[in-house]
């Protein structure tokens, strides 16, 4: 009895927060542009996008590999292997001139005594590169990270973390040494549960996603602009920007799409700069369904207080 009265303690603010309705505007649109025919492609957790092609690759358990993928026909055109044993790759960013790095920056039991970033090419054609390997250190205890981000304007990485209630960004130097232990800095906090990421062609802009959410801040400073919902997802995982700042999403789980992304208007105009839109009175309290007028708000208060009674409820038992 008493474990189970664990699990509901556990869970209840699971209810909660999925009994709230959604802010206004709060959720983007995504669009099937295609899906990865390539029945090799099982756990797709990095993405890169650009000149038509996606560049993914599998979770931990695959070689150390990437593939490009035509984005018109879902095929893949390329696969690249580089040399090396790879622990757990988890994340993609672009290094320019047909090169992409690779993360190699999973580390589910925090035991690695570093991490890795690869530069290697890809394109159309299969190819076996040795790749520029770089290790990289935390300042402090090791953590489990996803996603590797590129500046555009400079290509210093930086590395954000997975963390179960907030991750870290990190900088890695902005020149990296391939003879020794690179040491990351802290620059930022960010959000729990973070699976991939990248940069706005502009250099200003950065977009995170956990598997629900995604995340826009400014650079530098990563100062919080907006945040929304993501289409929904089997796994979703990874994240890329092309050059016209259109944002992509994929997922773990074979033959999974890849999606193209409407940002809401509020998250639009953040990155604009421009004053947030007023919903209309079609999406205010009249329907009742967005939770940004009155007719919505009424969802999460009700909850909460079941929630908090339930919870008081419990633990009187539990001490009784």
């Amino acid at each position: 009895m008493r474990s189970l009265l664990v699990g509901v303690v556990v869970a209840a603010p699971f209810v909660v927060g999925a009994a709230s309705a959604a802010p206004f505007d709060d959720i983007a649109r995504g669009h099937e542009v295609t899906r990865f025919a390539d029945p090799e492609i099982v756990e797709s957790s990095g993405l890169v996008v650009g000149g038509g092609l996606a560049v993914t690759m599998n979770d931990s358990g695959d070689t150390a590999r990437v593939f490009t993928v035509d984005l018109k026909t879902g095929q893949t055109v390329g696969v690249t292997h580089f040399d090396g044993k790879a622990s757990d790759l988890e994340s993609l960013a672009p290094a320019g001139n047909g090169q992409i790095w690779v993360g190699d920056t999973g580390d589910n039991n925090h035991d690695r005594s570093d991490i890795e970033v690869t530069r290697v090419p890809v394109g159309r054609g299969e190819r076996h590169v040795t790749g520029e390997t770089f290790h990289l250190q935390y300042p402090g205890d090791p953590e489990d990270a996803e996603a590797l981000l590129a500046d555009p304007r400079t290509g210093r990485l930086y590395v954000v973390t997975k963390g179960p209630f907030r991750g870290h960004v990190y900088a890695a130097p902005e020149r990296l040494d391939p003879a020794g232990e690179n040491q990351l800095q802290q620059v930022a906090e960010a959000p729990a549960m973070v699976t991939d990421g990248a940069f706005y062609p502009d250099g200003k802009h950065v977009l995170l996603r956990n598997y629900r959410r995604a995340f826009l801040f400014s650079f530098p400073g990563f100062r919080p602009l907006a945040d929304f919902t993501l289409p929904s997802q089997k796994q979703g995982e990874g994240l890329a920007i092309d050059g016209s700042d259109t944002v992509y999403l994929s997922s773990e789980g074979a033959g999974q799409p890849v999606l193209r992304v409407d940002l809401p208007a509020a998250a639009e105009a953040a990155l604009r700069g421009l004053p947030a839109p007023r919903p209309t009175p079609a999406q205010g309290s009249a329907s009742g369904q967005d939770g940004g007028g009155r007719g919505g708000r009424w969802v999460p208060v009700l909850f909460g207080a079941l929630g908090v009674v339930m919870l008081g409820g419990i633990v009187k038992v539990m001490r009784g």
